[in-house]
C-alpha cells in the first residue's frame, strides 16, 4: 500500500514532545523524511528521531530556540541541507504559553517570550523556509481554538498570539498560492499533553464545554496535519481547521 507522503521531506518545529512529536510520527508513517527542532529536550528529541528512523525514513533533530531569530533561521538552513535542499512540508508547531489574569501576570518577560516564540519565531521560520519550499508544498501552522473562543479567564495574551497565527496563514496563503503552496492552520482544542493533561485540575470544565465529552489526543491533531500535508488537501488553503471536539460551536 502506497504512503501519501512517500519521498517527501518535512520540517517540524517543536517536535520533541507532545503535539509536535506526534505530528512528526504521523508524517513519517506516511513516508516523509523528517527533521524536528527542540529547545531543551535533547533526550526526548533523540527518542523521537529513533522512532522515526525505525519507520524506515530519514530523521534528524536540531537544537534551536524558536524565540531566537538567528537560531530559528539557522535551523531551517540546516534542515534544508539535511533534507537535500528542499522542504515539502513545513509544520510550525513550537509554542509556549504564559497564563494570568489581567494585572496578575507574574512577569512581562514571560509574555515577551511567548510572543517571540509563537509569533516572531513562526514568522522567521516561514520566511527562512520560503526559498526551500517546493512548488506544490505545504505550510501548516499549529494554532489554537482560543484564537476564536476564549471560554476561560487568564488566556488573553496567549489567545492573541494564536489569533496572529490565523492571520499569518491567511496572508501567506495569498503570497504562496501562485507557487501552488497551501498554508493552513490546525487549531487544537483541549488536548491531552503535559501542558494541559486530561487528568489535570482544569480538565473537568474543558470537558464539560466539549460536545464530544473528552480531551483530544495528540494523534487527533497529528491526523489533521497529515491530511493537510497530503494530496487530498491540494485545494485547501487559508483554512482554519478546528480540531476541538466541537468546543467552538
Amino acid at each position: 500500500m502506497s504512503k501519501s507522503l512517500e519521498g517527501k521531506t518535512a520540517l517540524v518545529t517543536g517536535g520533541s514532545r507532545g503535539i509536535g512529536a506526534e505530528i512528526a510520527r504521523g508524517l513519517a508513517r506516511e513516508g516523509a523524511s523528517v527533521v524536528i527542532t527542540y529547545r531543551k529536550s535533547r533526550e526526548q528529541a533523540e527518542e523521537v528521531t529513533a522512532e522515526l528512523t525505525a519507520l524506515g525514513v530519514k530523521a534528524f533533530a536540531l537544537q534551536a530556540d524558536q524565540a531566537d531569530p538567528r537560531q530559528a533561521a539557522a535551523a531551517v538552513e540546516d534542515a534544508a541541507g539535511y533534507l537535500g535542499g528542499r522542504i515539502d512540508v513545513l509544520v510550525n508547531s513550537a509554542g509556549v504559553a504564559a497564563m494570568g489574569m489581567l494585572g496578575q501576570l507574574d512577569s512581562l518577560d514571560d509574555v515577551q517570550q511567548m510572543i517571540a516564540t509563537n509569533v516572531t519565531g513562526t514568522i522567521v521560520t516561514t520566511h527562512a523556509a520560503a526559498r526551500y519550499l517546493s512548488d506544490g508544498g505545504r505550510v501548516i501552522l499549529v494554532g489554537s481554538i482560543v484564537a476564536e473562543r476564549i471560554a476561560a479567564p487568564g488566556v488573553a495574551e496567549y489567545a492573541a498570539t494564536k489569533a496572529a497565527i490565523d492571520q499569518l496563514a491567511r496572508g501567506w496563503a495569498r503570497d504562496l498560492g501562485p507557487r501552488g503552496i497551501t498554508v493552513n492552520v490546525v487549531r487544537p482544542g483541549a488536548t491531552d499533553t503535559d501542558m494541559n493533561p486530561a487528568a489535570g485540575p482544569f480538565a473537568a470544565a474543558q470537558i464539560a464545554g466539549t460536545p464530544l465529552g473528552r480531551f483530544g489526543t495528540t494523534d487527533d491533531i497529528a491526523k489533521a496535519v497529515t491530511f493537510l500535508a497530503g494530496d487530498n488537501a491540494a485545494f485547501i488553503s487559508g483554512a482554519l481547521l478546528s480540531v476541538d471536539g466541537g468546543f467552538s460551536v
